[in-house]
């Protein structure tokens, strides 16, 4: 049991969708925000984001939308508002994810957040669901300074953590952040997550490992993608 963990010496965890569910919050916000500056959404608007960072996603609103009459860093405050609420009362965390965080840590396995988040949002979001004590490391897509699927910032959460790449395993939802695991010389675990359905077949192609919510870790029914 648990073979998934041999020769891991750190677990490293994207946020929304990942750890926590919440992916439906950013959709919310973003037809709220197009609403609100009475916006036209071209095709495509959601996949064009995937990985960014915070920073890169709010210009990439503002290239969409030149009218938006507010600097990127005001709009990245405004949506930080939108949705702080949301994350602190309604986002759940996916099933099993604090248990298996409990087990990383008994196991002496060092744990980091990777995530394309706002760093704030990010720390709020574990000292609101009781997790924080369990991560050893938190980074944003903004400090390592590109959005994924650039390693950078799982490359940075590995230094924090003194851990070489290769023995470093990463928990994604989204094939981006998948590529950048992989990027980064580690082994990959795609999470189902409503949000990417859609994208399950590429996941599954990406990924070493798969798993429906992390009791598949404790009961050793993930699925084994690639030796």
């Amino acid at each position: 049991m648990m073979n998934m963990l041999e020769n891991v010496d750190a677990c490293i965890f994207d946020l929304d969708g990942t750890l926590v569910d919440s992916m439906w919050v950013w959709v919310s916000v973003d037809e709220e925000y197009i609403r609100k500056y009475k916006l036209t959404k071209p095709k495509d608007f959601h996949v064009g984001m995937e990985g960014m960072s915070y920073s890169e996603t709010a210009q990439y609103f503002l290239d969409c939308f030149p009218s938006i009459p507010l600097s990127r860093e005001e709009i990245m405050d405004e949506w930080t508002q939108m949705a702080h609420e949301k994350y602190m009362t309604e986002v759940l965390l996916k099933k099993g994810a604090k248990e298996f965080l409990q087990d990383l840590k008994e196991r002496g396995i060092k744990t980091g957040i990777a995530s394309s988040n706002s760093k704030q949002m990010i720390v709020d979001t574990l000292k609101s669901h009781g997790i924080a004590e369990y991560i050893d490391s938190v980074r944003s897509a903004c400090e390592a300074g590109a959005g994924k699927p650039s390693p950078d910032v799982y490359l940075l959460v590995a230094k924090d953590l003194n851990a070489e790449p290769k023995r470093c395993l990463i928990f994604e939802d989204v094939p981006m952040g998948i590529l950048a695991g992989k990027n980064a010389g580690m082994k990959t675990c795609a999470v189902d997550d409503d949000f990417s359905k859609g994208q399950e077949e590429k996941k599954r192609t990406l990924a070493d490992y798969y798993i429906q919510d992390y009791d598949d870790i404790k009961n050793g029914t993930y699925e084994v993608l690639s030796e």
